[in-house]
This record gives C-alpha cells, sequence and structure tokens, in this order.
C-alpha cells in the first residue's frame, strides 16, 4: 500500500514540474507576440513597416518571401490596401510575381504599379524613391488580433548582398497599410 502511494505521489510531482514548465515556455511566447503587436489608429488605419514584421526570407527563391505581423483589430469594414516601395524606377516597379495580402480568410493578390511618387521621403534616401501602389480593398468582419501576412519577392534582408536578384536591388516593399474606406477615398 505504501508502495502504491509512493508511486502516485512521483507520478503526480513529475506532472506538476512539467505543467509549470511548458506553462513558462507559453507565457515567453505569448509575452513576445504581445510586445510586437500593432494597434489600429484611431481612424481606423492599420500601418504596418516591414522593419516591425517577422519575416522569413529564402533568396534562392524569393516569391515565398513572406512578412507576418500580429494586429489589433478594433475597428471592422472595408479597407483600402496600399504598398510602399523603394524603388529606383519611377515608371514601373519590378516585382516579379503578385504581392499576396492575407487577413483571416480574405486574401488580396495584386501586382504593384506606381500610383503615386513621393520624391522627398523621410523613409528612403537616394538614389530611391517612395512609391506607393493601390492593391485593392479588403473587408475585415471581425475585431479582435490577426496574423496579417504578406508574400512577395519585393521582401528583400536589410543585410542581403548578394548579386542582383531580376530587380531586387531596383524595388524593395518597404509597409504595407489598410485605410478605412470612404465613399472620396482611392
Amino acid at each position: 500500500m505504501r508502495k502504491t502511494i509512493f508511486i502516485w505521489m512521483i507520478i503526480a510531482g513529475i506532472g506538476v514540474i512539467f505543467s509549470c514548465s511548458n506553462s513558462g515556455e507559453k507565457t515567453t511566447a505569448e509575452s513576445r507576440r504581445a510586445s510586437k503587436k500593432i494597434l489600429q489608429q484611431a481612424d481606423g488605419t492599420i500601418s504596418l513597416k516591414l522593419e516591425k514584421a517577422d519575416c522569413y526570407s529564402d533568396m534562392s527563391q524569393p516569391s515565398v518571401n513572406t512578412a507576418e505581423w500580429y494586429v489589433v483589430v478594433s475597428k471592422s469594414g472595408r479597407f483600402n490596401v496600399w504598398l510602399s516601395s523603394a524603388t529606383k524606377d519611377t515608371t514601373m516597379l519590378h516585382y516579379n510575381n503578385d504581392v499576396l495580402v492575407t487577413v483571416q480568410d480574405a486574401r488580396l493578390m495584386a501586382n504593384p504599379q506606381c500610383d503615386k511618387i513621393i520624391r522627398n521621403s523621410g523613409d528612403v534616401s537616394y538614389p530611391y524613391f517612395k512609391a506607393d501602389s493601390f492593391l485593392g480593398s479588403m473587408y475585415i468582419q471581425d475585431t479582435g488580433v490577426f496574423n496579417i501576412q504578406v508574400i512577395s519577392d519585393g521582401i528583400i534582408p536589410t543585410d542581403y548582398r548578394g548579386e542582383e536578384l531580376n530587380g531586387a536591388d531596383i524595388t524593395k516593399l518597404l509597409s504595407i497599410s489598410f485605410k478605412p474606406e470612404t465613399s472620396q477615398q482611392r
């Protein structure tokens, strides 16, 4: 009888030790994610800079390069999606593939064009210009914390020093913005 009680106490002790260590790992991951959350602005705009994203890059296959943000959406609705790029060519952006934007189950895929050129932007330095591209509109139905993902060959690591990569020295993705849609916007 004593032996049985002793064995059950050991099993219970091991269970407590493992449950405590697992909750610590979960808390660390959750706190890291919480510290990286992007908040929606008071006017409803969501601004996502590439430097604040978790990026995954494969320079041998840049079409799958990915940036992800954790975003707190407090106002749902329809948003116009704008992409900002650093470019040397103000007449044409050199994205080899469409840019894919995913929020929950909503997906938007478009090939960025030069819709607006900002010549004296503080976001880029010579020989680059900032180009804003309208990708389309997207409806975000719910509020809460969401993972927003962008897949594009324009997501180039800042420390990349490889040979020319099909226009990577000409155009690089800087940020993506979700602006609440109004009847006069665009």
